[in-house]
């Protein structure tokens, strides 16, 4: 299978003989404004059962992955964190408590319906005035240039129509000295027999559960469709030099089915 960016491809030629720009949707090429729809539009279904569709389908490992990005980060009292296509807050809360409560969170997501689910379980952990919630994009971001500590996306970055787009301004708005974390899923496991039993869980098995948890089965095919869209770690790791960052790494984790990314503003 190969991984295809979204970015790579070449424009398509309408009806009307207008060239219009286009976009991977899953395994379908689409025009770049309705790819940008269409995830609003899976992730406005799943929102309510997002999290625990995630424990299902990873075993409850996503929960260790989003700690390591938080233990790699070494959050400190007074850290500003930007948490890019984090509306639910799983970051964002682990955030706060490794900074003791000291440091503040702006959570930027696409999908007001993932923010409601956020703020709601803010609440409830008493975590209000603590975060701020935009919804917004992040191929431009609405924050001044280096304003913030840290930036950290989760398993959003691949749902993003422009890759390298979104990364300028991840790296526009870190202060000098600021680190950028991305935790995605890799498009293929490091080891060739598990690789291809992955896969055949991601087909067999993933859209089963969404149908049965979430009551989506289509947009849990698509988000399978999106992990193997999603470029490989090495190439990654170019994409994020190319933006201006340095020392950059990744890590792979459970065998490399997914990647701590990391890079800094220097």
């Amino acid at each position: 299978m190969s991984s295809t960016t979204d970015h790579a491809l070449d424009p398509q030629t309408n009806e009307t003989g207008t060239e219009v720009a286009t976009a991977w949707f899953g395994n379908e090429r689409v025009a770049e404004a309705e790819k940008a729809r269409r995830v609003h539009d899976v992730f406005a279904k799943v929102a309510s059962r997002y999290d625990l569709m995630n424990d299902f389908m990873s075993g409850g490992l996503h929960r260790l992955w989003k700690s390591s990005l938080i233990d790699t980060l070494n959050p400190r009292p007074g850290m500003h964190l930007l948490d890019v296509a984090g509306g639910t807050g799983d970051i964002a809360f682990r955030f706060l408590k490794g900074a003791k409560g000291e440091g503040h969170v702006t959570i930027l997501d696409i999908n007001d319906h993932m923010l409601a689910v956020g703020r709601d379980r803010a609440e409830k952990q008493g975590l209000v005035g603590r975060i701020d919630w935009t919804c917004g994009d992040a191929q431009s971001l609405p924050l001044p240039d280096r304003t913030v500590d840290a930036y950290s996306i989760a398993f959003g970055i691949r749902n993003v129509t422009k890759i390298p787009l979104a990364l300028a301004e991840a790296h526009r708005v870190l202060k000098f000295g600021g680190r950028f974390l991305c935790l995605e899923f890799c498009p293929h496991l490091a080891v060739p027999f598990f690789d291809r039993l992955y896969a055949r869980y991601s087909d067999a098995v993933i859209p089963r559960l969404g149908g049965l948890v979430a009551k989506d089965e289509p947009s849990y095919r698509y988000l399978v469709e999106s992990i193997r869209r999603f470029p490989a770690p090495e190439t990654f790791a170019q994409m994020m030099r190319d933006a201006g960052f340095e020392t950059v790494t990744h890590r792979l984790m459970s065998g490399g089915v997914c990647a701590l990314h990391s890079g800094w503003k220097l």
